[in-house]
């Protein structure tokens, strides 16, 4: 798995978050969300995960945009939820094979393929690791009532409690680790069946256990009202390609669907043979009739939870020999198993809310630890009532046979994660319109134009009203300058999609370029009214709209506007995103009209060697040096490291703008940054000359000299500002010098002669 590059590194988790940027402070990833979005915006995801985002930025701070750095940390970490699984079967099962057999089933589950293989799922992996770390702590401290003190119980109790809210910030699903625990210590520990919980409010002496089951529900809604108070109380807004069945209008579709989902999961932990990138859209179509076949799937899969959960609650048989260790093994090792199974799957049901997803399968890596266990409780079962030792040895080695299915599969799927074109590739069977799409979007990025645009439409035959595979056919078209066909695909994409600002951009410049300029400025002013609510990308669509104002700008200059050319320019500064490139402004005024490649190939990092050519092409074109000046004030420390190279541009343009009380600040501040840069001595110098500060002007020039004696370039400016102060024999003294020490340049050589 290491050799397999993950395809989730290039989405907005990753290459395009500014909260993995150096220069961003840290503390943004507890306002943001996972994809790197204010988490009360209109738009958010509402996937709060700042321990994940925490884990992208360490490694992005190591190793860059390096997919193995982070490959290596996802494959570590399923390495440890693995170990930490193990030793909780151990406790629970016992020693011996039936735990090695729950350790081996979660290693090499396919389903878990997704988590570890895509960069993403990382926040399952990591609240899996805390959610194991709470439960065994729980389990601890259960066995240590009546055999510690008071300090050791609240010690294990408060790191139980700890670790559930880490594991909820690593991914929502980590809090239902507290109800686990909760189950556990009624079920297990104290193994109460059914009737007997009921009992609980009338016995004093379980007063300590209904004391720590009530802590375990405080804590949850603590964390829970906490987690929804901080992304605004407000709960996402997911899109109806989603999650189809949510926003279909039919109760009973709605019904049989989502009574359909679980079992559609568990099937995929029971025999992982088809699985998907991506489940959503269409890839399991609604049912929306009572005689639909999979209703009757939908039944077996309830009767038998319904059987196995009565085995486990209303029966007290206990099982005990040298098979379990010489341990009593009671059913509640089964209640343990259907708790890790039901409990952490219960948000992914649509039963309390609505969630952006069909089927993700790296939902169920948490869900699948349950799935391993009740396997290894039933082989087990199955191995004590065998009385013969050749079917004892035979499920051994049907166990065996799972574990190498299992491992086979898991090897075969990370070959489709290999790279972006085969795991495309094998999901077209089951999501063919995402596949095809995501497909043409890597063909692309190939050169192979022809397969791109068959992939489009292949994309679009079964799903028509994509704006994103809309969009991205008609800027293949437009690069292929096809462009009265991608001004049409543009159009359908606004028509699905009016809030696409980059179909928009895209639009208004074929316009532009074809003469339309009316409809052009249209174009570009209906974008830039486009507010960024309910956006997925509210960053993108800011650097879209931004460049709709330039190019807006651009046109009413070309057309002798310029007053409101920098009216418009003004307004593109504004509203300019963060991570937006501010030269643009200014440089791509000489640039061709090209079409935008992604919404997200606008943005650039805003650092100093960026800013600095914004500056500099402002101030080179006369209508623009006022929002030009705008940029010197611009508070990029907010945003990048005050370097020197962003200091200097500054100070040259202060000359520029003839500010020169403000150049002399910027010459100081360039001279504290980089007290060494020779050049920085010798204009300052030419600078405190030009204003009449003859002493500390001569002081710069000589300190110059003394950085480095051997640089002519030091004593012809020198020599030149002594000859200005009529200084002549000293002047003609630094220009032998000058010329002596750089004699094969020739501006030096000239520049000597002159003054001597």
């Amino acid at each position: 798995s290491f050799t397999h590059v993950c395809y989730s590194l290039y989405s907005r988790a990753i290459k395009t978050n500014q909260d993995l940027l150096p220069e961003t402070p840290w503390t943004n990833i507890f306002y943001d969300d996972f994809w790197g979005t204010l988490l009360t915006h209109s738009g958010s995801h509402k996937s709060y995960r700042p321990l994940c985002t925490l884990s992208f930025r360490l490694n992005h701070a190591v190793g860059g945009l390096e997919p193995w750095g982070y490959h290596l940390v996802n494959v570590a970490l399923h390495g440890a939820v693995t170990g930490l699984f193990t030793s909780l079967a151990r406790l629970l099962l016992g020693g011996g094979l039936w735990s090695l057999l729950a350790g081996l089933l979660f290693a090499s589950h396919p389903i878990h393929t997704e988590a570890v293989a895509g960069v993403v799922g990382r926040a399952d992996e990591g609240a899996t690791l805390f959610f194991l770390l709470s439960l065994l702590c729980y389990m601890r401290h259960c066995q240590l009532r009546g055999h510690a003190g008071p300090v050791r119980l609240v010690a294990w109790f408060l790191g139980s409690l700890v670790c559930a809210a880490c594991s909820m910030l690593w991914k929502e699903l980590g809090v239902t680790v507290l109800a686990v625990s909760a189950l556990y210590d009624v079920c297990v520990f104290h193994k109460l069946k059914l009737r007997q919980v009921v009992m609980l409010l009338y016995k004093r002496k379980n007063v300590d256990l209904l004391l720590n089951v009530f802590l375990l529900a405080a804590w949850g809604v603590i964390l829970l009202a906490g987690r929804f108070y901080w992304m605004g109380n407000k709960p996402p807004n997911f899109s109806n390609s989603d999650n189809p069945a949510a926003d279909s209008p039919s109760l009973l579709t709605r019904m049989l669907t989502f009574s359909y989902l679980p079992a559609a999961n568990f099937w995929l932990l029971l025999c992982p043979d088809m699985l998907s990138f991506d489940w959503s859209m269409d890839a399991l179509p609604l049912i929306r009739r009572l005689a639909d076949w999979r209703n009757l799937y939908t039944a077996a899969f309830y009767l038998g939870l319904f059987f196995l959960a009565w085995f486990s609650l209303w029966t007290d048989q206990t099982v005990k020999g040298k098979e379990t260790n010489g341990k009593a093994h009671h059913y509640t090792n089964g209640r343990n198993g259907n708790s890790l199974l039901a409990i952490p799957f219960l948000p992914a049901t649509n039963l309390f809310f609505y969630v952006g997803f069909v089927i993700a399968e790296r939902v169920l890596y948490i869900p699948s630890m349950g799935f391993c266990l009740l396997v290894a409780v039933g082989m087990r079962s199955l191995y004590v009532r065998l009385r013969r030792r050749s079917f004892r040895t035979m499920l051994v080695y049907c166990s065996a046979t799972v574990v190498l299915l299992f491992s086979v599969k898991t090897v075969l799927r990370n070959k489709d994660w290999q790279n972006e074109e085969m795991l495309y590739k094998s999901g077209i069977y089951v999501n063919p319109a995402k596949a095809w799409g995501n497909l043409g979007n890597v063909l692309k990025s190939q050169g192979e134009m022809e397969e791109a645009e068959q992939a489009y439409r292949n994309a679009l035959y079964y799903r028509s009203n994509m704006a994103d595979m809309l969009y991205n056919l008609g800027l293949l078209l437009q690069e292929s300058n096809k462009f009265s066909e991608a001004l049409h695909y543009y159009k359908l994409a606004i028509g699905s999609r009016p809030t696409l600002a980059s179909a928009y951009l895209n639009t208004g410049i074929i316009l532009m370029n074809q003469g339309r300029l009316d409809e052009s400025k249209r174009t570009f002013l209906t974008c830039a009214d486009i507010p960024d609510e309910n956006l997925k990308d509210p960053h993108a669509h800011k650097s879209s709209v931004t460049s709709c104002l330039y190019n807006l700008g651009k046109l009413l200059h070309e057309q002798g506007h310029q007053e409101e050319a920098l009216t418009v320019f003004k307004e593109a500064i504004q509203k300019m995103p963060r991570q937006f490139a501010p030269q643009s402004l200014y440089n791509m005024m000489d640039a061709k009209k090209q079409p935008l490649s992604s919404e997200s190939d606008l943005g650039g990092n805003l650092h100093p060697a960026g800013l600095a050519p914004a500056l500099s092409a402002g101030l080179r074109n006369v209508p623009f040096r006022g929002a030009a000046f705008q940029l010197l004030e611009f508070d990029v420390t907010s945003n990048c490291t005050l370097t020197f190279a962003l200091i200097s541009h500054r100070r040259e343009a202060y000359i520029r703008l003839h500010k020169l009380t403000d150049a002399e600040h910027w010459y100081r501040e360039s001279l504290r940054a980089k007290p060494d840069h020779i050049p920085a001595h010798l204009t300052y110098g030419k600078l405190l000359a030009m204003t009449g500060q003859k002493t500390e002007a001569e002081r710069y020039f000589l300190k110059a000299i003394q950085l480095d004696p051997t640089k002519g370039n030091c004593y012809m400016h020198y020599g030149q500002f002594l000859l200005e102060e009529s200084r002549l024999l000293e002047a003609a003294e630094m220009a032998e010098k000058a010329a002596r020490l750089d004699s094969g340049e020739f501006d030096v050589v000239f520049s000597a002669a002159h003054m001597l």
